[in-house]
């Protein structure tokens, strides 16, 4: 409010020097002549509509100003409201992971800015066996190490999903047969090295078998995963606790 009167204050004055400027060069030249009561009329009716019209006019728009500040700030709120939720909806409420659609959707859009990488397929073994025994609540506290462990597997970066209730994705953006290979091996003996015991209960031993396949140009994600369910196949064939990653996969 200060500031609104102190501006229309100098509007004020401003208006009344114009006055008496314009009568003392006007004036004259017309013959006529300024007396007191003219005086007084040019100081007093400038100051009289100057100043309420401008700090009018300043008020107003001060409280454009502020309306346009709030709106901004309500609009910068809503779409961080927006991200949060966007986030949120992409994630598997479990592992933090993305879920199912948000990791396909990930793998989709990093296959299009890069033809080079590889896909993991990872299963946890005997997960049933788990739930049976020992209850959902127990296997849920499981998959939670698992997903902690591939975590740790994987390298800086690399998109991590859950596409099933014990199964989890990982694309390795840029990695080579030989670099998948070993994120593979590493994440393999992450599982096995977790030391998983209930309450109440012995130690219970998490592996997991996982497939894998380098991405070849021009394949889609519907090929990739065939593909690495291949060798997810071989790898619980073979003993489970194996990580099994194929070449280039062929689109002809």
């Amino acid at each position: 409010m200060k500031s609104i009167i102190l501006r229309a204050t100098i509007v004020a004055v401003l208006a009344t020097v114009g006055s008496l400027l314009v009568a003392v060069t006007v004036v004259p030249l017309l013959g006529g002549t300024v007396d007191g009561n003219a005086w007084l009329m040019l100081i007093l009716c400038p100051l009289l509509t100057a100043f309420p019209a401008s700090a009018y006019t300043f008020w107003q728009s001060d409280r454009l100003k502020q309306a346009h500040r709030e709106l901004a700030r309500a609009h910068a709120q809503l779409a961080a409201t927006h991200r949060a939720l966007a986030e949120k909806a992409s994630r598997d409420d479990m592992t933090g992971m993305l879920n199912r659609e948000s990791f396909f959707a990930a793998l989709d859009g990093s296959r299009r800015r890069s033809d080079r990488g590889a896909l993991l397929i990872i299963d946890a073994d005997h997960f049933k066996k788990i739930n049976d025994n020992f209850g959902h609540l127990t296997g849920d506290d499981a998959l939670l190490e698992i997903a902690a462990a591939i975590s740790r597997g994987v390298r800086s970066g690399d998109v991590l999903g859950r596409i099933g209730g014990e199964e989890f994705g990982a694309f390795l953006i840029g990695a080579t047969e030989t670099e998948a290979a070993a994120v593979a091996e590493r994440i393999r003996r992450e599982v096995e090295q977790v030391c998983f015991q209930p309450a109440d209960a012995e130690q219970i031993p998490l592996t997991v078998s996982i497939g894998g396949t380098v991405c070849a140009l021009g394949a889609t994600v519907s090929e990739l995963m065939r593909a690495a369910d291949r060798r997810l196949y071989e790898a619980k064939n073979g003993g489970r606790n194996l990580a099994i990653v194929g070449g280039l996969l062929s689109t002809a």
